[in-house]
Parts: structure tokens; sequence; C-alpha cells
């Protein structure tokens, strides 16, 4: 059947790869000229399957009172006459409960292990070069009950089945000598040997290019206007400056923060809201400086990574509405940390800046499903595991449009 993907990020290609396998035909639509040029653009690199613990949890909540609403936080609430903020927030207490935490964590390690299996899979059937190294992932603590939550955090991630392991601050400096230059105080870590980085962007524009040799069509610069729907059904998509709609047998609805836009007029609400992440992409100066192992800073909730000959510093969440312009505070934010980690890295003074809209849900579980209009399916709401789980999330989708349930232990619902 004729399957119409909207969205071009890594949620959208992998959606279109993994469908084209199945045998269907099938469009891409995208607003962009090419693929991957919003949320998948210059994320934090990261492929983090052993930090997928959830954002909802008890322990998360005295953090951010802390933070409250400082510009250069690690998150920032903006308060706004939204009613769909409002509605998030309170179901973000509610995934607190610790029986749902518990679950989500379960939930999202699986995807997550379902997802790495499927990427080196087809990593090794495409040769796709990303600048990947698979060096595993540092997390930092800057406090020992910081570290205490932390390693309590990697047992449980290892008890279920995905190495995640304590270290000290000799054993992290040895997976890591380029944090032996820190200014910044930490007092241990935790190490995940199989986690690694890779450039999102690239990734996902070449597996474009593979869906295109296979077969599957794109559609750029034509933007998503509203859906057809006639008999409890989706019969086509209508684009800006066509006539007549896009004819569909199915739609995947891959459009990232924006797509409960799309739904909303149908009577479709989905707890996705917007999260502006930040990036900064500075050139590397002395590479022997620079982390070959990416690095998470817990207490500012940012990430480092290498690509290439450059440095990528990611991080902060800012609930704004779509807003996607840059604040300089937060963007200095990531230099200066940046700075104090790895001070003779990189040339701080030539950075690259970016922002994008995660698709968050509260409880950090994406939506993979079918909705009740039977042959709309929704891949969204991965928050800042997009990334991570983004071609496991594309198998289990082009698997549940061919009527199969996926091979991974996960609530799929699109609602």
């Amino acid at each position: 059947m004729h399957v119409v993907v909207l969205g071009s990020g890594i949620l959208g290609v992998s959606s279109a790869w993994y469908l084209r396998q199945e045998g269907h035909e099938v469009t891409v639509v995208d607003r962009q000229p090419e693929a991957a040029l919003e949320t998948s653009f210059a994320n934090g690199s990261q492929l983090s399957v052993g930090h997928v613990e959830p954002w909802a949890s008890l322990e998360t909540l005295p953090q951010l009172w802390q933070w409250g609403f400082s510009e250069n936080a690690p998150v920032l609430f903006r308060l706004r006459a939204d009613l769909p903020q409002w509605q998030w927030g309170a179901r973000f207490f509610l995934e607190c409960w610790p029986s749902r935490n518990r679950r989500n964590l379960r939930e999202l390690l699986n995807l997550g292990m379902y997802s790495r299996a499927a990427m080196h899979d087809l990593r090794a059937r495409t040769g796709i070069a990303f600048q990947a190294l698979d060096r595993g992932i540092l997390n930092l603590y800057a406090t020992p009950e910081e570290w205490e939550r932390g390693s309590r955090a990697a047992a449980e991630i290892t008890r279920l089945g995905y190495p995640r392991h304590r270290v000290t601050r000799a054993q992290a400096l040895r997976i890591e000598p380029a944090l032996a230059e820190t200014r910044a105080t930490w007092v241990g870590a935790t190490y995940t040997p199989g986690d690694g980085t890779g450039d999102a962007h690239l990734w996902t524009r070449a597996l474009a290019e593979k869906c295109r040799l296979a077969g599957v069509a794109f559609r750029f610069n034509q933007t998503v206007e509203g859906l057809c729907v006639n008999g409890g059904r989706v019969t086509g998509v209508r684009l800006n400056g066509l006539e007549v709609p896009l004819a569909a047998d199915a739609v995947v609805a891959a459009l990232g923060s924006y797509t409960p836009l799309l739904l909303r007029p149908h009577g479709i609400r989905i707890p996705v809201y917007p999260v502006k992440g930040y990036s900064a992409t500075v050139p590397l100066v002395r590479p022997d400086a620079a982390p070959q192992v990416s690095i998470t800073d817990d207490a500012w909730k940012m990430v480092f990574s290498r690509l290439g000959d450059t440095l990528r510093i990611a991080g902060t969440a800012e609930f704004n509405g779509y807003d996607t312009s840059l604040n300089p505070a937060r963007c200095n934010a990531l230099l200066e940390r940046a700075r104090a980690l790895f001070p003779e890295a990189a040339d701080y003074g030539r950075p690259t800046f970016w922002a994008g809209l995660r698709p968050a849900t509260p409880s950090n579980r994406p939506l993979i499903g079918r909705t009740r209009i039977a042959n709309l399916f929704l891949n969204t709401g991965h928050g800042t595991l997009g990334w991570t789980t983004g071609c496991g999330s594309g198998k289990a989708l082009a698997a549940l449009v061919s009527g199969r349930r996926p091979e991974v232990d996960f609530s799929f619902s699109g609602l």
C-alpha cells in the first residue's frame, strides 16, 4: 500500500526505510529543502541506551524547584497562557510516581536496546559513515550525593540487562585521559561501554539517500496543511500549493513537536510538548585535549561529544512553546562549562550555535502506533532520545503498519 510519512527527521526517515523494506510504496513529505534540518540537525550526538532514566521522578522534583526560572539553569520554565503546557506539567507530576517511573525506565531501555541492535545491523548493511565513535559514555557527578544517585541508576540499568558501571575518578581518567586537564569539580562517574556517539544529521541524510535509491519518493519544500479524513480513515494529505491532496492508504505522522498541531483539528490530543534544547559546535585546536569518550555532565545536564574535528556541546531544556530563538545566556552557559571541562581542546571563540525543539512526553516514552483514525499512525514524542531510539522506533512502526507485533516489549500506542 502507499504510505505517506510526514517528516524527514531521524524518525520519519527510519520509518520510511523500514516501510520500504516491508514492500510498501512510500512517500516522505517535509517543509524543509532536505532531510534532517530541524530537531535532527545538531543534537547532542549521544547514542545513549544506558542513560534513559525518565525526567519524571521524585528525585528530579527538588532539582526543578532549585533551578526555578534562572536564565542559565539546566531546565528553564517560561510559564505561558498555554493550556497544553499546563496539562503537560500536571501529567509530568503523575509520572513521578515510583511505579510509573520504573515502568517508563524499563520500557525505554527495552526500546533503546532494540534500536541499538537495529542500528548496528543497518550500519553493517549500508556502510553509512556518520563520524561514529563507539567508546561509551562517562557520566560525571559533582558531589558524593549525586554520584550515589547515579550509581543507583547505573545498578538498575545493569540489572535490567544493559551494563553501566560505577567508576572512581581514577578509573574515569584512565577511560578518558582528556579529563585530566579539567578545571571542573567532580568526584566520580558511571561508565556505559556499549553507548557511543555520531552525527545524527549525517546519518539521517545518508539513510534518506539509501531510501531514495530503494524507491522512496521525497517531496521537500512542501508544508503539510492538514489531513483529509472520511469515514474514520485518512484518504489524503493537503499540501501547500497543491489543489489535489496527496492520496494515501496510510499516514505516519513523524513531525516531532508539530504533530499535536496536525492532530488537534481531528479531536486527537497527544501529550507532546516542545522542549527547546541548545547546542554549540566548536572547532578543535588540540585534539589530544578533547574527549574521545562522550561526556555527560550530570550537574549541568550537558553532553560533550567529539564529531570529527569539532566538539559538540549540547543540553539544557527550555519550556517556551514553539520559540526557537537563541537565548544568549543559555548559549554562553554551554561554552563556559566546556571551557571548564576541556579548557585547551577547542577554539571557543568560534562557536556555531543551534536550538531545536524536542517533542517531549511527560513520561519520556514516545508515542508509536495507531491512532483512533484507523490508518493514521504516530512516531513522535521521543524527547532527548530520538537519536538513540530512532532506528528501533522506525522498525517497530513499520511492523505495526504491516499488521504485525514488533519484536520488543514496549507499550505501543498512538492514542
